[in-house]
């Protein structure tokens, strides 16, 4: 199973193309912006501070999956969720329920959250993230 880790945060310059990644992969119109990724790069105020990316940690017992009324998220073995667009509501309990805040709200209403695909490390051209086996 993959995971997907920070290798060097202090790397990150929040150039957000782990975000441009993502929401790339996850939906089919390539009209749609970062506002779909679920990872997102966050400046730490000011450039000498850097920026860090925030993504699922994959909980072992997700408190998120735990509030979701319709199953869209369920808990994935080894940690973390499956996604449900299909079954998302947009009722937005997952995203109080985030201990960390690594849910994020989509401009039509439904979440974004990490799946661990590990897709953006490619992309990311500092080396900041990296996917792991456990």
């Amino acid at each position: 199973m993959k995971l997907l880790k920070i290798a060097d945060v202090e790397k990150c310059v929040g150039c957000g193309l782990c975000m441009y990644a993502c929401s790339r992969k996850n939906v089919k119109d390539l009209h749609i912006g970062i506002g779909h990724s679920g990872i997102r790069a966050v400046s730490l105020s000011g450039f000498e501070r850097g920026a860090t990316v925030i993504f699922c940690h994959a909980c072992k017992e997700p408190p998120c999956a735990e509030v979701c009324p319709t199953n869209a998220l369920k808990p994935r073995k080894g940690g973390g969720v499956i996604f449900s667009e299909k079954l998302c509501l947009g009722c937005g309990n997952c995203i109080s329920a985030c201990k960390i805040g690594a849910i994020f709200e989509r401009e039509d209403g439904k979440i974004a959250v990490c799946i661990h695909c590990g897709y953006c490390v490619d992309f990311c051209p500092h080396g900041v993230l990296k996917v792991v086996e456990v």
